[in-house]
């Protein structure tokens, strides 16, 4: 699946949009060079909880940030990892599996240590303001998802 965002506002639109489709203990990695709008997503998936947007703020010199909202939100941000045992040392397993909800920037340093099962968007810069994103589900329950997001976001 592939979606199309003109603005932040559209972004942050597909991220409670995304939201809404989340029973809780999901996984969602997204992919996407410095500036691709990976944090915006993030808000808006905070926002679509019931958390305010503005007090979402990129996990990157933290790598993790927890809100308290209608799911935890756990969001990870492993820009400045060098090597997954640095994450391995962090206990993430314990939070990968859980009943919050999981947002992870950067997830290609988890090499070896990336879960079998989630939801990957991949964001890419089309156009000075147009951002693409691609989904792939790996894993039944997030096909399932998918398929959920899918049929909230047709125009």
């Amino acid at each position: 699946m592939e979606k199309i965002s003109a603005s932040v506002n559209q972004t942050l639109k597909l991220g409670r949009v995304i939201a809404g489709c989340l029973t809780g203990g999901e996984i969602i990695l997204l992919d996407g060079q410095l500036g691709a709008g990976k944090t915006v997503l993030a808000k808006g998936i905070a926002q679509g909880l019931g958390i305010n947007k503005n007090d979402v703020v990129s996990p990157t010199f933290v790598l993790l940030r927890i809100y308290q909202g209608k799911h935890l939100l756990q969001h990870f941000d492993f820009y400045r990892i060098n090597s997954p045992e640095d994450i391995f040392a962090l206990g993430y397993q314990e939070y990968l599996y859980s009943d919050a909800v999981t947002v992870i920037e950067w997830p290609q340093r988890l090499k070896f240590l990336l879960p079998k099962e989630f939801l990957k968007i991949k964001l890419f810069t089309k156009a000075r303001n147009k951002r693409c994103f691609k989904f792939l589900a790996k894993g039944s329950g997030y096909k399932k998802l998918l398929e959920r997001i899918n049929e909230n976001t047709r125009d």
